[in-house]
């Protein structure tokens, strides 16, 4: 089923880069689709983007409290990872509509701008907030988001958030490797430096601690939901 699935998404990218150029003026749609699910021991890391992708996106849904589909079908229709990281975020501590801060985003060019009217609570400590005063990039923006959820919900320590970013890890090996880290009991950045080093994959290591692909979204959430007190955004 997974296959015919893709297949389709293959096939409407297909037709629709065939169209004239005008009809083009539509708003991008990106096959957020992958042919590998499952770990393939023959093929280590050919799930891999797969892996990444669906605890990355398992996380923000139970960060936010959102379906998890939903948030697929808006990378679907062409929104950027950054958009959606800073636009929830800028939501829930200011009570707008994600959506109309995504529209805002288009016509008013940068995050900064969106940000300015609206009534944000911060504290002194908050790495978004400070980000938004400066001129930073939508990339280095949405980091600061991912950083700010990552500690708050304790899938890592400040050391550790700080260590894994100097090695050069990306929002989604940041949520993946604390995810594998806290079932085998294995230090995050020793987990990320075996996969950069070629010695695993991230489908070995989730085998390796007992996590289906169709648990992740299960365990991502039960690890946000039982940290004490870190639901209320």
């Amino acid at each position: 089923m997974r296959r015919i699935a893709c297949r389709s998404c293959r096939i409407a990218c297909t037709m629709l880069l065939m169209l004239p150029l005008p009809a083009l003026a539509i708003p991008a749609i990106t096959c957020h689709c992958f042919t590998d699910r499952s770990f393939d021991p023959a093929h280590p890391t050919v799930a891999d983007p797969y892996f990444l992708a669906t605890t990355q996106n398992s996380f923000f849904a139970a960060a936010f409290g959102v379906e998890k589909r939903a948030i697929v079908v808006e990378k679907q229709k062409g929104v950027s990872g950054d958009d959606l990281w800073v636009a929830y975020w800028l939501a829930t501590r200011s009570g707008a509509d994600p959506d109309a801060l995504l529209q805002e985003r288009k016509s008013k060019g940068s995050w900064r701008q969106v940000a300015l009217p609206l009534p944000i609570s911060t504290s002194r400590k908050d790495r978004v907030a400070a980000a938004l005063k400066t001129t930073t990039t939508d990339e280095r923006l949405a980091m600061a988001v991912v950083d700010e959820l990552l500690l708050r919900f304790r899938f890592h320590n400040e050391a550790e958030l700080a260590a894994l970013r100097k090695a050069g890890a990306g929002n989604q090996e940041l949520v993946i490797a604390a995810v594998i880290a806290a079932k085998t009991r294995q230090p995050a950045i020793q987990l990320y430096r075996e996969v950069k080093g070629g010695k695993t994959s991230w489908g070995a290591l989730l085998q390796r601690a007992k996590i289906e692909p169709g648990e992740i979204q299960a365990v991502v959430t039960a690890m946000v939901t039982g940290t004490n007190g870190s639901k209320s955004k």
